[in-house]
């Protein structure tokens, strides 16, 4: 115990730790709208955490007074309090968030990274992939890409789908105004591919692929609201081009359609992003509906629930690639978590072309990303030292222009929320 303590915080014994506060400020474009959460307690310390790109403050701010007065460092036993206030997608943004401040505040306090309290490291550093957005000429999004990969990526993902045949004769078959809807889930929309359109966008594929050569992996993502049989004959013709993965190809709930489309192609089928908790994972694992999940921590649970769904995923023979477009607050708390699951592939970037997303924390080698790879911190908590204010109040949102301000209006609510009789 005694050389435990050399190592924590004296101002901040972990046992006498209590929250005191919770407030959050809001980003207009980072690249997307981002909300960071802090978290303050009784002797000094605050935590970060991350409210999903999309998601309302108010998931997170409706937790407040379920946290005021508790040890932050008991991290699992007040997710086991919250958690029911979260739901699959953005609805899960605030528990998310929360947990990921419980885990920055229970490693600043004891000294020691986040990826320390998920159980150590499997990796010195995280593997990123670089998504970039398309344009309608193959060649040129092959350039795009090489870009990428003469600035050190060594894992790419593009969109590939019903986007890019707007305006061509004979592409798609829809009925009146569905392609004007993404509320329509993929099975309800009566979109179909024609074998015209299917060879538009082999043609796209190929004329990447010759760009970017067979080097590096290339996954696709955004295919548009089309249905099962239409996912299955354009998998089959893309197969060709060994893609890393077809992401999200239909809505994750229809796990018997993912089973049908993952023995229908050869190419490995990917989902995961919206998922809530181990649970919202189980059906698709188990029935090997997909060969790659890809939770987004700021949906999934938080470090350690998305440790476990990785570890859940290891059992069943399936990789774990993690979906992330948010801040470095997010990324980071992402990095630790990738560090601590042994079957952990590939972590998405969705901000390679907003030079300041660097800066937005402080204490962190700048780029973040180098050579493709962002290096696991030892700092404690998170890893990071702090938010850059300056540079944060210049991106404010103007709908929300207050720099963390207070919240008191959320800390009195109450409400009996016992689960069982």
């Amino acid at each position: 115990m005694a050389s435990l303590e050399q190592h924590v915080n004296p101002y901040s014994r972990p046992s006498e730790l209590k929250i005191t506060d919770m407030r959050v400020v809001t980003l207009t474009r980072a690249p997307m709208r981002c909300q960071i959460l802090r978290l303050d307690t009784t002797q000094g310390l605050s935590g970060y955490g991350e409210i999903r790109d999309g998601a309302s403050k108010t998931y997170a701010l409706l937790l407040k007074s379920r946290l005021l007065g508790e040890n932050p460092c008991d991290v699992d036993r007040l997710f086991r309090k919250i958690k029911q206030f979260g739901h699959h997608a953005r609805q899960a943004g605030g528990v998310c968030a929360v947990e990921m401040a419980l885990m920055d505040l229970a490693g600043k306090a004891y000294g020691v990274p986040c990826y320390q309290l998920a159980g150590g490291k499997f990796r010195d550093k995280v593997l990123c992939y670089c998504d970039t957005d398309s344009v309608q000429d193959g060649r040129e999004m092959g350039q795009r890409l090489k870009e990428r990969m003469d600035r050190g990526f060594r894992f790419l993902k593009m969109d590939i789908g019903i986007g890019l045949l707007r305006g061509v004769k004979d592409a798609l078959i829809a009925p009146p105004g569905a392609l004007d809807t993404w509320t329509v889930m993929h099975p309800f929309t009566g979109i179909q591919l024609t074998e015209k359109g299917i060879a538009h966008l082999c043609e796209y594929a190929a004329q990447v692929r010759q760009v970017i050569g067979y080097e590096v992996p290339l996954a696709l993502d955004h295919f548009g609201h089309i249905g099962l049989e239409s996912c299955i004959r354009l998998g089959r013709a893309l197969d060709q081009f060994a893609f890393a993965w077809y992401e999200d190809m239909l809505p994750w709930q229809f796990t018997d359609q993912y089973v049908q489309l993952s023995r229908s192609v050869a190419t490995p089928v990917c989902t995961g992003e919206d998922i809530y908790l181990k649970e919202g994972f189980m059906e698709l694992l188990r029935s090997r509906g997909v060969s790659v999940i890809h939770p987004d921590i700021a949906s999934s649970g938080g470090i350690l629930e998305t440790k476990r769904i990785g570890d859940l995923a290891q059992e069943h023979g399936v990789a774990m690639a993690m979906h992330m477009a948010m801040s470095p607050v997010a990324a980071m708390a992402s990095v630790h978590c990738a560090a601590a699951t042994e079957n952990f592939l590939v972590l998405e970037n969705h901000s390679v072309d907003v030079p300041w997303w660097n800066q937005l924390v402080t204490g962190l080698p700048d780029p973040i990303i180098q050579d493709g790879y962002i290096q696991v911190p030892d700092k404690p908590g998170l890893g990071f030292d702090g938010l850059n204010e300056e540079l944060i109040r210049q991106h404010l949102d103007p709908a929300e222009p207050g720099y963390f301000e207070a919240t008191d209006a959320w800390d009195g609510e109450r409400a009996h929320e016992r689960l069982w009789s």
